[in-house]
């Protein structure tokens, strides 16, 4: 199958996706096991890394300003540059294509090899909207307070390592932090957290619902479809940065 042919399914499958749910009570015990299963089961990992990675972005910051012209304060600044611009949206959204996209595809083509989705079918039931859109729908809701949080966690966990390891005091950290603050680069990184996130959503979901063969077709597709999902990824923050910040 060419690239084209994908493309086309893949819109006609989110063709099938956003249509009314057939059971108000029915969609809504969907959409909160996706809340937990896609956000709240990501919530360690996320808050583990982006504590570390915030320490590590200041300390490299700060050892490569050894120049006694430039401040401290500047440690600060490029910390949170780094953490709101790139590390929270991005970085965190490739790790949840890893984590969420294996799962998202393991869990549909095994449903798919197993014949459940053709049962589904049968009884007249909107397979595709049933399976995906409860997923779609709690990516774009939990993700941007997910991401909120790993730019928290990642600013703090850069003043923790400041701190801990006398490179640079606490107070030049936050002066760095107050300086040129700009609300908009939150939004932008807010708005590409939601592009990423109908794309961590919809992506693996799309080559699990299409799997064909058996367990190791299953497998082939979690990968396959983690690979896309972050070179997706990767081109809409290329998109999104030339759009909202050129």
């Amino acid at each position: 199958m060419t690239y084209i042919e994908h493309v086309g399914k893949y819109f006609m499958m989110l063709g099938r996706v956003f249509r009314k749910p057939q059971k108000p009570r029915i969609f809504y015990q969907a959409l909160m096991k996706e809340v937990d299963d896609l956000g709240l089961k990501s919530l360690g990992i996320i808050m583990f890394i982006s504590f570390f990675i915030g320490g590590v972005i200041a300390l490299q910051t700060a050892l490569n300003l050894d120049s006694p012209f430039i401040p401290d304060s500047l440690i600060g600044f490029a910390a949170k540059r780094s953490i709101i611009l790139e590390f929270a949206p991005t970085f965190c959204s490739i790790i949840l294509a890893g984590k969420v996209g294996s799962y998202i595809t393991s869990s549909i083509g095994t449903m798919r090899v197993t014949e459940q989705i053709d049962a589904l079918d049968v009884m007249g039931i909107n397979s595709i909207n049933f399976l995906v859109l409860p997923k779609v729908i709690a990516a774009l809701f939990f993700y941007p307070f997910l991401i909120a949080l790993a730019m928290a966690l990642g600013i703090f966990g850069g003043w923790v390592a400041g701190v801990l390891s006398g490179l640079f005091a606490g107070t030049d950290y936050i002066t760095g932090l107050q300086t040129d603050f700009k609300p908009f680069l939150i939004v932008y990184a807010l708005i590409k957290t939601l592009v990423f996130s109908f794309l961590i959503a919809t992506v693996p979901s799309y080559h699990g619902y299409y799997v064909k063969g058996g367990s190791i077709a299953v497998g082939r597709a979690s990968t396959q479809s983690v690979v896309w999902t972050t070179i997706l990824i990767v081109v809409a923050n290329y998109i999104l940065t030339q759009l909202l910040l050129t």
